[in-house]
């Protein structure tokens, strides 16, 4: 529109509303919040990242090196003198077992070692085996005891019971070995662990392990 003097005059819309500074800075803030949130989205998912690959290592190591209990054999197991009448008086039982251990990267300490020898759950006697032995990965150990004297003991209701058994074709006795283990991977060291080694074996008619039993593994389990 013109005026009187020809010049054009502007006419300003009273609908447009001015930017205040209120919207500017709540604008301003959600570009900050938002850069914000995807920093600390990107710093959470590094974070995962790398616990990921720290438990993927982990786990490769648990599963190369984790340690294997021992394997045992009953080897040999013999009690002379089964026949005769009065062999309780002068008997004795010799056995030989064999620790093999199964790791790769693992070695084994024992710090002790007993065996002990039952017939129907009785104890029949009790030895001390070895002295601390150290077991490389991948090694077998032959390990022998002898019950005799003072670590058997052996009555001659028990003697008879078992010349019935050997009537009937085979005397079953249980050899039990008890252990307090250590294992070693490179320098670091376990704690002790109770490990125990349950052996079923057989006589036949002259007291020596029958064929069955022999080299048969024995269920092992930690306490």
């Amino acid at each position: 529109m013109h005026n009187k003097t020809g010049s054009l005059a502007v006419r300003s819309d009273p609908s447009a509303r001015p930017i205040s500074r209120y919207h500017s800075a709540s604008y301003i803030g959600r570009v900050k919040e938002s850069l914000t949130t995807r920093v600390s989205k990107f710093i959470c998912a590094i974070f995962l990242t790398l616990l990921l690959c720290l438990g993927i290592v982990f786990f490769i190591l648990w599963i190369n090196l984790r340690p294997h209990r021992p394997r045992v054999h009953i080897r040999d197991f013999s009690l002379p003198g089964l026949g005769k009448s009065d062999g309780f008086e002068t008997s004795h039982i010799s056995f030989e077992i064999t620790a093999h251990n199964p790791n790769h990267k693992v070695s084994v300490y024992y710090d002790t070692m007993e065996g002990s020898v039952y017939y129907r759950e009785k104890r029949v006697g009790s030895t001390k085996l070895t002295h601390p032995l150290y077991q490389d990965p991948k090694n077998t150990s032959l390990i022998e005891g002898v019950l005799r004297g003072p670590t058997m003991v052996v009555n001659e209701d028990r003697w008879k019971q078992m010349g019935r058994d050997r009537n009937q074709g085979k005397v079953v006795f249980r050899l039990e070995v008890v252990s307090v283990i250590r294992f070693k991977v490179y320098t670091w060291h376990s704690k002790r662990h109770r490990m125990h080694a349950n052996c079923y074996v057989e006589v036949g008619w002259d007291g020596m392990l029958l064929s069955g039993t022999k080299d048969k593994r024995c269920p092992v389990y930690f306490t």
